[in-house]
């Protein structure tokens, strides 16, 4: 197969995860989108209840996107007030690392049983038609995942892959890998199972993966940012408080990212999972750590929401 065949191969099968991903969020949404409106909106008073809710949520439905979009809506709606939805934001950030354990334990082949499922569940005339759709989006995402570890096993050979590879094994350049192509796809899961996939193939060393899981942090937030431009000030503070979240994470570990990660490698064992345990170890620390300084975020987000609005106001005012 040429290198263009594999390329363009291996481009179709990630276009296929990320529109199940897609397509699996939105029938979840379906389903049971505005009893998860419901429940967001009234178990958030309380912050460590409201980073289990988050990262619940963001197990069921795959998406932190759709999870810290649904969030920031909420808020710009009046529904929960912007203390309340930081839990949630940081919730989802944990819920998100579900994919890459799913990914690491090689449990893609499920996704064949869960599209014949869905199938059936679909041909049924009842209200589990609706579920059905979910389930075969649901089988879709691993069954396209295994489409992508197929694609990329002739790239071992590519001696062009292995020098693209070799440019981004330091910390910091993996950091801004993971960032920018997450910000790109708009998919954290994305990025996180391709880089497990890589490992997984020998194509990327474990060590240089979890710098590029880590920056896909940042990129995630991408999506609410741009959500929240047309809304209200506290929901452009909730997408901005997510963003400071993920960027103090990072730059928390960054120092230490390779000794970091060397570790991870050898307390896991299998690099695979050397990649799940540091996504979550990270997610986990960067959490307990802004929820103990939450109070000083909260001003800080605040603060610089009222900095920026200021001239703006003194200018109507004259």
């Amino acid at each position: 197969m040429s290198s263009l065949r594999i390329l363009f191969a291996a481009i179709s099968a990630i276009v296929l995860f990320l529109y199940g991903l897609e397509a699996f969020s939105r029938e979840i949404q379906a389903v049971g989108g505005e009893t998860l409106r419901k429940w967001l909106g009234r178990l958030t008073e309380s912050r460590w209840r409201a980073v289990v809710l988050g990262a619940v949520a963001t197990a069921v439905i795959q998406s932190s996107s759709a999870v810290t979009s649904l969030t920031v809506a909420l808020v710009d709606a009046g529904t929960m007030t912007l203390r309340s939805s930081l839990g949630l934001l940081l919730g989802a950030n944990i819920g998100t690392t579900s994919t890459a354990w799913l990914v690491s334990l090689k449990l893609t082949g499920i996704g064949p049983f869960f599209i014949v499922f869905g199938t059936v569940l679909s041909a049924i005339p009842t209200r589990l038609k609706v579920l059905g759709k979910a389930a075969f989006c649901f089988g879709f995402i691993f069954f396209s995942l295994d489409l992508v570890s197929y694609t990329l096993k002739p790239l071992s050979q590519s001696l062009l892959f292995a020098e693209v590879l070799s440019r981004s094994s330091t910390p910091l350049m993996g950091v801004l890998a993971g960032m920018v192509v997450t910000g790109i796809v708009q998919s954290s899961s994305i990025t996180t199972g391709l880089c497990i996939l890589l490992v997984q193939q020998t194509l990327l060393s474990a060590t240089a993966a979890i710098p590029i899981v880590i920056g896909a942090n940042i990129g995630t937030t991408a999506t609410a940012l741009v959500a929240s431009i047309k809304m209200r000030k506290t929901a452009r503070q909730a997408a901005f408080a997510n963003l400071c979240f993920n960027t103090f994470g990072v730059l928390l570990f960054l120092p230490f990212l390779q000794w970091f990660a060397a570790k991870v490698v050898d307390f896991a064992g299998e690099p695979g999972m050397a990649v799940a345990w540091a996504q979550l170890m990270f997610n986990l620390v960067m959490t307990a750590a802004v929820l103990i300084l939450l109070r000083i975020f909260l001003r800080r987000v605040e603060l610089f929401d009222s900095t920026t609005a200021r001239p703006a106001v003194s200018t109507v005012s004259r």
